[in-house]
């Protein structure tokens, strides 16, 4: 079966995810789909209002949404505040807690090793990610991003389970990039 994802903009400029393609149904009953495409809305939600970059993350606990975040960069005027940061710190304040081991995380796109530290400190048991860092070197973001943790033997070392996204959900992560880098300008 054959999916299609397409990303549309509506009459005012505002951008959206279609969801409506065959089998959608089936997909949004895969719990790592579901989470992503709100980590996916997240992304295009930051860019919307003008708080930062396209990244969005979704917080997850027993199958429950705890937190749903998106960059915050230069709406908080803080290099720190990216999506899985700011969604780390608000889990921990909503949980009164700072271990999240009962949690999983939902990334649009790979994160960075400051995130991926981040992700690691907080005991997160499991990342799922859309989009592969090189769709945010293509818009202008810095390549340290992708080439930092990879052969440093730093993924394997983490007690923590990685996914990408199947290429459905990879690929509706990558979107997010190639529709928002006229609307975001990183400096």
């Amino acid at each position: 079966m054959e999916k299609t994802h397409q990303v549309v903009e509506s009459v005012d400029g505002s951008i959206a995810m279609a969801t409506a393609f065959p089998g959608h149904h089936e997909a949004v009953m895969d719990e790592d789909y579901k989470f992503l495409s709100k980590a996916i809305e997240e992304a295009y939600c930051g860019v919307e209002c003008g708080d930062g970059g396209p990244f969005g993350a979704v917080i997850v606990s027993n199958g429950e949404v705890v937190v749903s975040c998106h960059n915050m960069v230069l709406k908080k005027t803080d290099p720190t505040a990216h999506a899985e940061v700011t969604a780390i710190r608000e889990a921990c304040k909503k949980l009164g807690k700072i271990e999240l081991s009962d949690c999983e995380i939902y990334a649009s796109c790979e994160p960075c090793p400051m995130c991926f530290g981040a992700i690691h400190l907080s005991r997160i048991k499991r990342l799922v990610y859309g989009a592969k860092a090189e769709a945010a070197i293509a818009i202008g973001f810095d390549d340290f991003i992708a080439d930092a943790l990879r052969g440093t033997g730093f993924y394997q070392k983490a007690n923590l389970v990685i996914k990408q996204a199947d290429q459905h959900g990879a690929i509706i992560a990558e979107q997010v990039f190639e529709k928002t880098k006229q609307k975001f300008q990183m400096y």
